[in-house]
Parts: structure tokens; sequence; C-alpha cells
């Protein structure tokens, strides 16, 4: 009997290895997207990531080769993450609502986002083991965003919401207006009269959006 549980535990041994290294890389990305989405990536710090994760420093190396590995996993996780916020088949009203919902929910990666897009990113090459370049990585973006600018346009087309103005406006008031309670939560806050998180501003938005955007009879 014996002999039989050491057997079965020396099975199950390299399982829970397994187990327990993605439970530490993930601890180490949530400690991550907390270090970066405070201090943007040149601010933010391994040793401070490792203390938030409360592992040793160390790994951050070992499972991401460093801060660069960790950014750039973080920048294809909110990729991903993105490409399927919206349902298909939804409207643009529901659009708009699951972006806002996305957005606001996740305030620490929405600051990371930001962030990146004053061009607080990576000065490498991209060559270690997240093996992505920031030149590839903002060619990647400018084409979701191209992209999100012809689905709009389809909306126009389609007759679902008005042709009277550009797509591209369209779609930049919709990105103003889901990112400014992240990133001007004081003036959104002084402006609506509600706090930039709840519920009332989304509603308010998704409203104000639909009637811009509504198509004239």
């Amino acid at each position: 009997m014996v002999r039989v549980r050491r057997m079965s535990s020396a099975r199950r041994a390299p399982q829970e290895r397994g187990q327990a290294a993605e439970r530490t890389r993930e601890r180490i990305l949530r400690a991550a997207v907390e270090e970066f989405g405070a201090k943007g990536y040149a601010g933010a710090r391994t040793a401070s990531i490792a203390e938030r994760a409360g592992v040793n420093q160390q790994l951050i190396s070992y499972y991401f080769g460093g801060k660069q590995g960790l950014v750039e996993e973080l920048r294809r996780r909110w990729a991903r993450a993105q490409e399927s916020v919206t349902p298909p088949g939804a409207t643009y009203a529901e659009s708009v609502a699951a972006h806002l919902t996305a957005t606001l929910d996740n305030p620490d990666w929405s600051r990371l986002m930001i962030w990146q897009a004053l061009g607080d990113s990576p000065a490498g090459t991209g060559d270690g083991p997240a093996g992505e370049s920031n030149g590839e990585w903002a060619a990647a973006q400018r084409a979701r965003l191209r992209e999100a600018v012809e689905r709009t346009r389809g909306r126009q087309e389609e007759g679902e919401i008005t042709d009277e103005l550009d797509a591209e406006f369209v779609l930049l008031v919709a990105y103003a207006l889901t990112f400014a309670p992240i990133a001007l939560p004081r003036v959104v806050e002084g402006i609506v009269g509600a706090d930039p998180l709840s519920k009332e501003y989304r509603e308010w938005v998704v409203g104000q959006l639909a009637a811009m955007t509504r198509r004239r009879s």
C-alpha cells in the first residue's frame, strides 16, 4: 500500500508543479497590470511587481525574460480580450456598452493601455522570449483600429447608424468617452456630475451616442 501511494504521488507531482507554475505566472501578471497601470512602463520596477505578487524577483526573468516580456504578454492578452468583447450580432449600442464595461471594470488594464498610447513602452526590439517589437505591436494596433473604422462604416452602409458623420469621427468619440473616466476622472465627474465608473455614466454615454448616431429618416 505504501508503494502504491508513492507511485501515485510521483505521477501527480509533475501536474501539480505545472499548475503551481501557472498560478505563479498569473500572480505575476496581475501584479504587473497593477504596477504598469499605476506607474507606466518607465516607472515600473520588477522588484515592486515581485513584491505585489509575493514571489522571488528572479521568477519574473525566468517566466517572462524581464519587464519587457511582461508588458508584451499583457499587450497580447489585452488584444485577445478586445476581440471577444462584442458578441456576434451586437447592435451599435450593445457594442458601445460592452466596450465601456470592459474598460471601466478593468481600470488597471485601461491605464496600462493609456500609458502605451502615450508612448511609454519598451525601447528594445523584442528579441527576448516574448519576441514582439514595439513596431509590430503599433502596426497591429493600427490594423485593429482600421478594422473598427470599417465595422463602423459597415453599420452606416446597412442603415443602422447615420452616415452624416464620418465613421472615423464616430469611432473616435466612442473611444474618447470610453477612456475619459480613466484618463480624466475628475474632469468627467465635474462635467457629468456622476461617478465616472458608475452605471449612471455608462448608461448616459450609450444613450447619448445612440442619439448622436441615430439615422434621420
